[in-house]
């Protein structure tokens, strides 16, 4: 019996050993692992430095001679109702004013005396590369803002950074269905959503004269 007992009690020095090996097993490769990680990141953050380094972007000039820029008349057409003109005359003179000297189109300022309505209208969108559209509840109501927003839909209907809608004093349930598939810049800040308008139509600019590059390349 008293054998018996000490045999019971004895400890399996073969079964701690083995779960001790085994958890030196287990954990070795997981460090190892992730030496090799950290070594790969470390590597792979190096790379990225280095390759930004040595290959930056350069930035497009919107303004050279040979630049798509001037297959046009106009860099942007605003169309706008009659009650929002101090506010367009505004926008005009800050874009003007840009280092870019953007050439704008303003109804009440560049429209032929003598010349209808519509071919004016049809005119300014065809010679623009970009359209923003002020609206405003002076813009929902007025049928010739509609008629040359419709206008420049059709002149270019894919979403490619054209039409900029402009959201001021109108809530968001009376968007204009026809740009649903558009973002719109809100404007609560003048000075914030003038510099939003002038970013997007360098953007587009800019991208104009790189797809104009790779196209001669």
């Amino acid at each position: 019996a008293g054998w018996f007992r000490r045999l019971l009690h004895k400890p399996k020095p073969s079964s701690v050993e083995n779960f001790k090996s085994s958890r030196s097993a287990s954990s070795s490769p997981s460090s190892s692992s992730s030496s090799s990680a950290k070594s790969s990141s470390s590597s792979g953050t190096s790379l990225a430095t280095s390759s930004i380094s040595l290959s930056p972007v350069s930035a497009v000039d919107i303004s050279a001679s040979d630049s798509p820029r001037w297959d046009k008349r106009y860099d942007v057409c605003i169309c706008h109702s009659e009650g929002d003109v101090e506010l367009v005359e505004e926008l005009v003179s800050y874009l003007e004013g840009q280092p870019e000297s953007f050439r704008c189109f303003l109804q009440l300022r560049d429209a032929v005396a003598g010349s209808a309505v519509v071919t004016e209208l049809c005119d300014a969108v065809q010679n623009s590369h970009c359209w923003v559209m002020l609206i405003t509840p002076g813009f929902l109501q007025d049928p010739w803002c509609r008629y040359q927003m419709h206008q420049a839909l059709a002149e270019a209907p894919m979403a490619n950074g054209r039409t900029i809608p402009v959201l001021k004093d109108v809530d968001r349930k009376d968007y204009p269905r026809e740009l649903w598939n558009l973002y719109y810049i809100y404007m609560a800040l003048k000075e914030k959503s003038f510099k939003q308008i002038r970013d997007t139509v360098v953007r587009y600019l800019q991208e104009l004269c790189r797809s104009s590059t790779e196209r001669t390349e």
